[in-house]
C-alpha cells in the first residue's frame, strides 16, 4: 500500500469531519432527554452542539484551500 501525499486542505477537511462528528454526537446526547422525559442537560451541553457548524466551516475552509491550490497549479501549467 503506497501513501499518497496530502493535498493542501486535506488535513482541514479531516479535522472538520471529526469536529462535526463530535458535535453530532453531542446533539444526539443533548436531545435524548427531551424524548425520554428526563431533566435536560445544562446550557454548556447545548453550546457543544455548535461544534457541528464549526466542523462544517473548518471542512469548507479545507475545500476552499484545495480549490485555490488546484487553480494555482493549473495556472502554472498553462
Amino acid at each position: 500500500m503506497t501513501a499518497t501525499p496530502d493535498a493542501p486542505g486535506d488535513r482541514l477537511v479531516r479535522i472538520g469531519g471529526i469536529v462535526f462528528i463530535v458535535g453530532a454526537v453531542a446533539t444526539l446526547a443533548t436531545m435524548a432527554p427531551l424524548f425520554l422525559g428526563t431533566d435536560p442537560f445544562p446550557p454548556i451541553a447545548w453550546a457543544v452542539c455548535m461544534l457541528m457548524g464549526v466542523g462544517f466551516a473548518i471542512s469548507g475552509a479545507g475545500v476552499m484551500r484545495s480549490i485555490a491550490a488546484q487553480r494555482r497549479a493549473a495556472k502554472a501549467v498553462s
